[in-house]
């Protein structure tokens, strides 16, 4: 059986005697259905979900990070009369290779505020973005490689090891 499935099963009877259904308390449920499998994991010996699960939270939690500040970057920008925009299309030579990796990355920049990517290269080697914020090219680059796409490819290496 899948573990996530498994993981979900785990958290909605925790939800079942509670008697609550919340998102929160389908949020413990799920914590709690999760450590019980951690201790268990010696009956599932070659099971990846303990490790893609914490990679797939550390990356809901920085990606939720960089969505509010790109907000408030934005909405300070909008409000206020003096505009720090220094918009640009760049060229961001791409790691990830697989195509959910690309479209994955290609969503989530999009989503971001301030950025939109553009296209894709024949050759899947470089992702074109519009950017809002790009006074130093080379730091927004640096800051979408080393912050998403690393989380995009650890987080997709995770799971198709399974």
């Amino acid at each position: 059986m899948n573990l996530l499935v498994l993981n979900l099963c785990l958290a909605l009877v925790w939800v079942l005697l509670t008697g609550t259904l919340t998102l929160l308390n389908l949020i413990i449920g799920f914590g709690i259905g999760y450590f019980v499998l951690l201790m268990l994991r010696n009956v599932f010996p070659r099971a990846r979900y303990f490790r893609t699960v914490p990679y797939l939270i550390e990356f809901l939690l920085y990606f939720a990070w960089e969505l509010l500040l790109a907000n408030l970057r934005v909405a300070i920008d909008v409000l206020t009369p003096r505009h720090r925009m220094h918009p640009r299309v760049l060229a961001l030579p791409l790691d990830v290779k697989t195509d959910e990796g690309i479209t994955l990355l290609a969503n989530l920049i999009t989503l971001t505020p301030g950025s939109v990517s553009l296209d894709v290269s024949s050759d899947r080697t470089v992702m074109y973005l519009h950017v809002m914020y790009a006074s130093d090219p080379e730091l927004v680059r640096r800051t979408i490689k080393e912050g998403l796409e690393r989380r995009v490819i650890r987080l997709l290496r995770g799971i198709e090891r399974r």
